[in-house]
């Protein structure tokens, strides 16, 4: 076989993992076997925007006109007709979608176009926890049709897998497991940067700092970590908060917050290009959310060799293991997130053990490199071994 062609697309280059990791593997899989594009939408007002990044990675991302997030039929029709006609003229021999409403639109144009191998990744999904019970079972039934036409799906922790399956989506043997991946070296190298922060803020080395680092929607939860945060500083008043981050609830979380007395004890920062720096800076990190597939927040603070406290969702408990690599606590209890948060504050020695443990699970296991290789490994089976390749990528 020649040079491999590989259309990648996603529903649009936001700031998070996902587009991280589309941008990374488009870059990575662009010249000597291979030819990769990249086809993204438009992201959404305050979600920031990866699309210069892309640019300097080396990527020329194609722009889908009518691809979004949110779900309009009409745009919707725009988006796939267009798609359709771009894979039509490329005739990729492989298309790989990230990203719900890309996974849809994406394999849907790859099924019109002829395309022969047809892979998707779920770095989280909207079958639990997004929409009400009768849209939930229709995503699911849309969802398991597609997987019926998809040549693989990949999941990108082992929980994540088995919810997958119990939810119907698909039988195991479509499902591969490839964990998520990212670039750790700046992070795993952030020890020196630990001053910047905390200068910026007019902090001193010994006021304990919390922080959390999410795109401001509501499936992140952060309104949950607010209401916790007003429990802790009731406990420990000297205690400190940041929240990284954008999007469409920040006014009503800046609200929230002021009512709960946290007015002068946190501090909404905004998208932030510095993040070794700010993980640096920070004594425990938190993830608060209601759904979650791998979170790159999480993944980055242990790189950094900050404590996490997370909310046992989705694939988090496969990254990070109860007091070993850090804490975890039940889904959307505000008690016990402000609890184990005091605790995490309390016992420096014991989060300091968490940190070092948590470093050691996530590299090399969740650095790009790896990730790369393993996608590229995926890819040679499914384009050489048809049926036979399939099953060998699910049995990883």
């Amino acid at each position: 076989m020649g040079k491999r062609v590989i259309a990648r697309v996603i529903g649009r280059l936001n700031i998070g993992g996902p587009a991280q990791q589309a941008i990374a593997l488009t870059s990575a899989l662009n010249g000597g076997d291979y030819r990769s594009v990249l086809f993204a939408g438009q992201e959404d007002p305050r979600e920031g925007s990866l699309w210069q990044a892309a640019e300097a990675a080396g990527v020329s991302p194609v722009r889908v006109p009518g691809l979004a997030r949110a779900i309009r039929p009409a745009a919707d029709l725009i988006a796939l007709a267009g798609l359709t006609r771009h894979l039509r003229s490329l005739q990729p021999h492989l298309v790989h979608t990230h990203t719900a409403k890309a996974g849809t639109v994406g394999r849907v144009a790859a099924l019109l176009a002829g395309v022969p191998v047809r892979v998707h990744t779920f770095h989280g999904h909207v079958l639990t926890g997004y929409f009400g019970p009768a849209a939930t079972a229709l995503f699911r039934r849309i969802e398991a049709a597609l997987a019926r036409r998809s040549t693989l799906l990949i999941a990108v922790s082992p929980r994540q897998r088995r919810e997958l399956i119990a939810l119907g989506v698909a039988e195991p043997g479509r499902i591969a497991v490839i964990p998520l991946g990212r670039d750790l070296a700046p992070f795993l190298n952030a020890a020196p940067l630990a001053g910047r922060l905390r200068a910026e803020l007019g902090l001193s080395p010994e006021t304990p700092l919390v922080g959390v680092v999410a795109r401001l929607v509501p499936i992140k939860g952060v309104d949950l970590f607010l209401r916790a945060a007003a429990l802790l500083h009731q406990r420990v008043p000297e205690v400190r908060f940041v929240i990284a981050g954008d999007g469409p609830e920040r006014e009503a979380l800046e609200g929230q917050a002021a009512a709960l007395g946290l007015g002068g004890a946190l501090r909404f920062l905004g998208w932030r290009h510095d993040l070794p720096a700010l993980y640096a800076g920070l004594d425990l990190v938190v993830l608060s959310s209601r759904n979650e597939g791998t979170p790159v927040c999480l993944l980055e603070a242990m790189a950094a060799g900050v404590p996490v406290v997370a909310a046992a969702v989705g694939g988090v408990e496969d990254l990070v293991q109860d007091r070993v690599t850090g804490r975890l606590t039940p889904p959307s209890d505000v008690g016990a997130l402000a609890s184990t948060m005091t605790e995490v504050l309390a016992d420096r020695r014991a989060a300091q053990a968490y940190a070092a443990a948590a470093r050691a699970a996530v590299f090399p296991k969740h650095d790009i490199k790896t990730l790369i290789a393993g996608i590229r490994a995926c890819y040679t089976r499914l384009l050489e071994g048809g049926a036979a390749g399939r099953a060998s990528c699910a049995s990883w």
